[in-house]
């Protein structure tokens, strides 16, 4: 089986920093792409930022420029800096990891528990 698991959460006045980290461990044959989501009391859950097996990034509209996704292939984590935070980046912080456990078997989705983010004004 395959765990996520997201650290760095906490409490930041807004204009701070955050640093998150998702772990990966288990059986891992393959990490094809690991990213993060997040979801707001009342809201549904969307992509924050994505980084594939083969580098290529994205970033949803309202965190470019401010946040920044990164992963560490041999250590099977995955970080995403968050700078300039607003009030607005409030929410329950979801690491996601499309998963090959072996070299034979199909790519599967894996989800967290999550890590809260809460930005005061």
């Amino acid at each position: 089986q395959v765990q996520l698991v997201e650290s760095g959460g906490g409490l930041v006045q807004s204009g701070g920093s955050l640093r998150l980290s998702c772990a990966a461990s288990g059986t891992i044959f393959r990490i094809n792409a690991m990213d993060w989501y997040r979801q707001a009391p009342g809201k549904e859950r969307e992509s924050v930022a994505a980084v594939t097996d083969y580098g290529r990034i994205n970033y949803a509209d309202s965190v470019k420029g401010r946040f920044t996704i990164s992963r560490d292939n041999a250590k099977n984590t995955m970080y995403l800096q968050m700078n300039s935070l607003k009030p607005e980046d409030t929410a329950l912080y979801y690491c996601h990891a499309v998963v090959r456990r072996t070299n034979w078997g199909s790519a599967y989705d894996y989800w967290g528990q999550g890590t809260q983010v809460t930005v005061s004004s």
